[in-house]
């Protein structure tokens, strides 16, 4: 199947030819320079990059941190900020804005979106109150999650900072305690707690250090699976769909923020990055990381080139200084992405274009 970007593409390139087996009259002037000429990533996986694609009146709809953003079945698309006075931004393709609400969320962090088949509905988590929230495209709030400590699921002394959500095909919902006690939280679809895995060392495989972001992997549709990671582990972490471990994707050098399937392939920002000399964590390295079936990284939009060595990945670097902290990638129909920040000046989402 020919896709539109495919089409696109094979187009310019038959135009092209054409263009050069003809005479060209000298008088012809060359064509105006893009307004965006920035390519970046590697193999089938390049971008022409648009810094300006989501700028808006940052007096009138003023951002901090663009944590996540996600896309409806009618394209349109919904940047999650933690201002409390425009906690969604919804844009179209083409980067209008098409409609703004807040829930008053200060530290609006996780942003999920799932279809229910006659409707789609927003999951949001706000990481410093313990907030997490099932909500419609237009701000109503079905219902809220409760806190795990009024439950008994947690002790008074546990903390919870949930960073993120994830829905299973039969309505669980999952959620990511990243800022608090490294724990996966699973509960039915009515928010009854069902079981917690996971947990916070350094050590061991199957827990966390920053279980920062939640999905569910269904590229395999007879088993899917829960893909998570662990931000300063360098790694996302793979369990089954009852909590049990299976395996670590080591991703050295990238301190990945959420996984996000689309099609074949796993999207992550990279929100911190490392000094070639110094494997400290460091501000202001980030990128985007590409993965595909075989969960092997296969381009890095701003950073390194990736680089396996029988058969282990090299050291990843930020290699074009395009971004800050990476925060969330969200990918449409024809494989452009939108790339969100934190901790970046207000910077509002910049566009990849597929080329």
């Amino acid at each position: 199947m020919i896709t539109r970007r495919k089409f696109i593409k094979q187009s310019t390139l038959s135009a092209s030819s054409a263009l050069a087996s003809s005479v060209v009259p000298f008088y012809i002037l060359p064509s105006k320079p893009k307004t965006y000429e920035t390519i970046l990533g590697h193999g089938d996986f390049k971008y022409r990059l648009e810094k300006s694609w989501g700028q808006l009146n940052s007096n009138k709809y003023p951002v901090n941190n663009c944590h996540e953003m996600v896309i409806d079945k009618k394209k349109r698309l919904y940047l999650l900020t933690d201002h409390k006075k425009n906690n969604i931004l919804v844009y179209d393709l083409s980067g209008k804005l098409l409609n703004s609400w807040t829930l008053d969320l200060p530290t609006a962090h996780g942003l999920s979106i799932h279809d229910e088949g006659d409707k789609e509905y927003l999951y949001i988590t706000d990481s410093s109150s313990g907030r997490v929230l099932k909500c419609s495209l237009n701000g109503q709030i079905i219902f809220e999650l409760k806190h795990p400590e009024k439950t008994g699921i947690y002790s008074i002394k546990s903390k919870y900072h949930p960073t993120e959500t994830a829905i299973a095909p039969n309505g669980d919902i999952y959620v990511a305690d990243g800022y608090g006690s490294q724990f996966i939280l699973q509960y039915d679809y009515k928010g009854n707690f069902i079981r917690k895995f996971g947990g916070d060392s350094f050590l061991q495989e199957n827990k966390f250090k920053q279980a920062h972001g939640i999905t569910i992997d269904t590229r395999d549709p007879n088993n899917p699976t829960l893909l998570c990671s662990a931000r300063i582990k360098n790694a996302f972490k793979r369990f089954t769909l009852d909590g049990k471990y299976l395996e670590t994707y080591y991703l050295p050098g990238a301190y990945v923020s959420r996984p996000v399937i689309d099609g074949e392939n796993v999207y992550s920002g990279v929100c911190f990055g490392m000094k070639k000399n110094n494997y400290n964590i460091q501000k202001n390295l980030g990128f985007v990381t590409i993965l595909d079936k075989s969960n092997k990284v296969v381009s890095n939009p701003g950073g390194t080139k990736p680089k396996y060595k029988k058969g282990k990945l090299r050291l990843m670097l930020q290699d074009q200084p395009v971004f800050k902290h990476c925060h969330d990638v969200c990918i449409d129909n024809d494989k452009n992405l939108y790339v969100c920040q934190w901790n970046s000046g207000g910077v509002y989402p910049y566009k990849l274009h597929r080329i």
